[in-house]
């Protein structure tokens, strides 16, 4: 017996900048500036015209600015 799974079931590894944008609550702009700085997990190239970041890279970095406010 199959099981379908949709998209949505499965988290990918990776974050789309529109993923990003709507759980980072920074313009773009700010995050590419904390990105230069390295105060931001680096972007990686998934593809010739794709990019994204590791989903863990950035869950651990909201993860640590919410430690911070408690």
């Amino acid at each position: 017996r199959r099981v379908k799974m949709s998209y949505n079931a499965v988290k990918s590894d990776f974050m789309m900048s529109d993923e990003v944008e709507a759980r980072v609550p920074y313009s773009r702009a700010h995050l590419d500036r904390l990105e230069d700085q390295g105060a931001f997990p680096k972007r990686k190239r998934i593809g010739a015209k794709r990019i994204a970041w590791k989903r863990s890279e950035v869950e651990q970095w909201l993860s640590e600015r919410m430690e911070g406010q408690s």
